[in-house]
């Protein structure tokens, strides 16, 4: 068995950074609480340098210069694991996610991977550049046992790749308070002199027993690396989502563009490493002057006070730029009303679109751009008014409603069928709008049509055919139809039964 583990170090200040990468080098330190009650319960190393302890409050925190305060967000922290659980799921389907209190520790057996990555110090360092890509410097540690690189994630930093019976030397080094042991326990080991996972190991198995009970003995396999317990996999939902708890309000297109430009890189990366792409973004704001702020999706839009926004494409893309260009056209064309607080994206997985065009067959415009193109041309001739025409299923003729465009796949040879030679079809060619006539009739029936179309005496005719609907409504309708010869063209018209006007409505071919 082989596992690797994954592990980011203050992990509340990570998901931080990786919404804002221009922190990166500096001092951060995350609050938690209702003001004026806020404690800082994570700092990186240069707020730590600065000055920042844990549990300082938020008015101690704001006395160490150059420190960036940001408030906890449960949703940025979410957002920020299920990135972490994508990560590992591109190398292995066997994921365990380790529950703590900042679910910043994901385990996966690697067992088998070293025919796709190459060596265990191949596989480690593949992991930490996907997790790179998220946003995420993460600690990567490799182990034939599943406890051990788990310890050894959360002890060394960078990659570590222990071998075979190599567990109780190489983890000996570390420190106590890398054991998941409560508080309390981690202060008797204190007031023994145990520093290291090395002085517990080498404690008395029974004496252990009789002071600690059955959880000092699990602590201390755990320190010798010799904890025989498997990975529980679990899977995990496709849920891709993203969001941000802004420490100011956003007022401009400009920067709220900014700020989605990264959500969205994040989000299509994660679609990337799953090896999926979306056909559907939903995003929602939570203005200013909303009271009482619940992130929940559903309440996102069920609340009236939000601004939402639904995106969905007429082919499945990976492209973030896309995704962000269309949504500049949506904002600009229909800006939220007040500042924003929060910001969501939620993105439906589907599967990429593969298509290969044949060798014969014309270039047809690429999906992404077509969409880009028609959403320019919306916001010039409105909402409703771009897309492609589809019929009713009504009985009112011409009746249709502009759907979505969507590029169809081309035709395969098979796809294509052949008319059958002795059957025979005769096209109607329709005048749009149709042409005003003036009829002269006999006994009823139509002898004589005069029109800029055409004007000439009846030759033959068949009809009536009465056609009515929508009668319950204010667009009620009812005609009388008519096939008349004229000439040697043979038309349509008809009669409009609530104004009593002919029109030549096509020709036969």
């Amino acid at each position: 068995m082989l596992f690797a583990c994954l592990f980011v170090p203050v992990f509340p200040v990570a998901a931080v950074i990786r919404r804002a990468p221009e922190l990166q080098n500096r001092a951060v330190a995350v609050l938690e609480g209702a003001p004026p009650f806020s404690k800082v319960i994570a700092a990186n190393q240069h707020a730590r340098n600065a000055g920042i302890d844990l549990r300082m409050t938020k008015i101690q925190a704001e006395s160490c210069a150059g420190v960036f305060l940001h408030q906890r967000s449960q949703q940025q922290e979410a957002a920020a694991h299920a990135a972490l659980l994508d990560c590992a799921q591109v190398f292995s389907p066997r994921v365990e996610a380790i529950q703590n209190e900042f679910n910043d520790t994901v385990v996966l057996d690697a067992s088998g991977c070293e025919k796709l990555f190459g060596s265990p110090e191949q596989i480690a360092k593949s992991l930490q550049e996907h997790a790179a890509k998220l946003g995420f410097s993460a600690n990567v540690a490799v182990a034939r046992n599943l406890e051990a690189a788990i310890l050894a994630a959360r002890g060394f930093p960078g990659i570590t790749v222990i071998s075979g019976g190599e567990e109780a030397l190489r983890l000996s080094v570390l420190p106590v308070r890398v054991l998941p042991a409560e508080p309390e326990l981690l202060e008797t080991f204190e007031r023994w002199g145990i520093r290291t996972l090395g002085q517990f190991a080498a404690l008395p198995d029974v004496a252990v027993v009789e002071r600690l009970g059955q959880e000092g003995r699990r602590l201390q396999l755990l320190a010798k690396g010799v904890d025989p317990r498997p990975l529980i996999a679990k899977e995990q939902p496709a849920i891709f989502e993203e969001a941000v708890e802004l420490e100011y309000p956003i007022e401009l297109l400009e920067q709220l563009l900014f700020v989605l430009n990264r959500m969205l890189e994040q989000l299509c990366a994660r679609l990337v490493m799953r090896a999926l792409a979306t056909n559907e973004v939903k995003l929602a704001f939570i203005l200013e002057n909303v009271d009482a702020i619940d992130k929940n999706v559903d309440s996102i839009h069920k609340n009236k006070e939000t601004y939402t926004k639904s995106l969905k494409l007429p082919t499945p893309t990976q492209d973030n730029k896309v995704l962000l260009k269309l949504f500049q056209l949506d904002l600009q064309a229909s800006p939220p009303q007040a500042p924003i607080l929060f910001i969501k994206l939620v993105a439906e997985p589907a599967r990429p679109r593969i298509a290969q065009t044949g060798l014969f067959l014309p270039q047809s415009p690429e999906p992404a751009r077509l969409e880009i193109t028609l959403a320019r041309i919306r916001n010039i001739v409105g909402e409703g008014r771009v897309g492609a025409p589809t019929l009713l299923d009504a009985h009112r003729p011409g009746a249709f409603r502009v759907d979505r465009f969507v590029t169809k796949e081309p035709l395969i040879a098979k796809d294509l069928a052949i008319p059958n030679k002795d059957h025979k079809r005769t096209g109607f060619r329709i005048y749009r709008p149709p042409v005003t006539a003036y009829v002269e009739l006999r006994n009823r029936i139509p002898s004589r049509v005069s029109s800029s179309k055409a004007c000439s005496d009846v030759l033959s005719s068949a009809g009536p055919w009465r056609a009515t609907g929508d009668w319950w409504s204010e667009t009620a309708w009812a005609r009388d139809e008519w096939d008349v010869l004229l000439g040697a063209t043979l038309y349509r018209i008809y009669q409009d039964l609530r104004t009593g006007q002919w029109f030549i409505e096509g020709a036969y071919d």
